[in-house]
């Protein structure tokens, strides 16, 4: 028990820590900059607790690090020199003269307990008797790097799109955004499927589906699609965009 409240305590202290950094900002949006790094220091320091060194368990944090450096380092680069995301200046109105209390619970610490569930299998792998190796090895590293690349590439292709001005007030639709309206959130949920996959192939742990879950349930009906297509729900260009582009799934679009 020590070691999943050891991680637990670590996580603690660096929201923590970001929370105070984001009163002196001024910006409650370093908060996504955090969440992929987060990954990394969980992920590195069960690994260290827990000693248990195998080919699998390095493989699988260097993925998670891949993974969590580039995710961070993309949201740094999108928003460095503007305003705080919308999101979060929406509820710095909304939440008035609790702002900092709300801030904290409904952000740093509801990220962390979220991170937890996610990072879920990865902790799971670690502490496990046996993370040998398997032959579904080979299927959970191929699933991951299409869903990393295809979130890559979409990410990409969109950063190339905006920072065009002749696109200014324009929606992408080329591209891997020409089949789903999400190919970014698409690529996230299936590499962490693939991270399942190497933790279940070692344990048979039921308790490793609580990751994919979690990203998965989050993405598609919490705080990722929801909240992008609801800010889009009055742009014309956006709703007919809608009606021939898969919402989730890469698809061919309909005519």
């Amino acid at each position: 028990m020590s070691y999943y409240l050891t991680i637990v305590f670590l996580l603690w202290l660096y929201f923590n820590f970001f929370f105070v950094l984001s009163i002196f900002k001024k910006r409650n949006d370093i908060v996504d900059i955090a969440w992929g790094l987060a990954f990394i220091l969980a992920s590195w320091s069960s690994l260290f607790l827990s000693s248990n060194y195998s080919l699998k368990t390095i493989l699988v944090s260097l993925l998670i690090t891949v993974w969590g450096l580039r995710l961070a380092l993309h949201i740094y680069s999108r928003n460095r020199n503007k305003k705080e995301d919308y999101r979060y200046l929406a509820w710095r109105k909304e939440w008035g003269r609790n702002f900092y209390l709300r801030s904290y619970l409904q952000i740093y610490m509801l990220q962390a307990f979220l991170l937890l569930l996610v990072v879920s299998p990865v902790l799971i792998l670690n502490h496990s008797p046996s993370p040998n190796l398997t032959p579904f090895d080979l299927l959970a590293l191929s699933v991951w790097l299409f869903g990393f690349i295809f979130e890559t590439v979409s990410d990409y292709q969109l950063s190339r799109f905006i920072g065009n001005p002749k696109n200014k007030g324009q929606i992408i639709q080329s591209g891997l955004w020409r089949y789903s309206r999400h190919p970014n959130y698409f690529g996230e949920v299936t590499l962490w499927w693939g991270i399942f996959i190497f933790a279940f192939s070692s344990t048979i742990n039921p308790l490793t589906l609580v990751g994919p879950l979690t990203i998965t349930t989050l993405i598609l009906f919490v705080s990722g699609i929801p909240l992008l297509e609801k800010k889009y729900d009055d742009n014309p260009q956006y709703l007919e965009y809608r009606k021939k582009t898969s919402i989730f799934f890469p698809l061919p679009p309909k005519s």
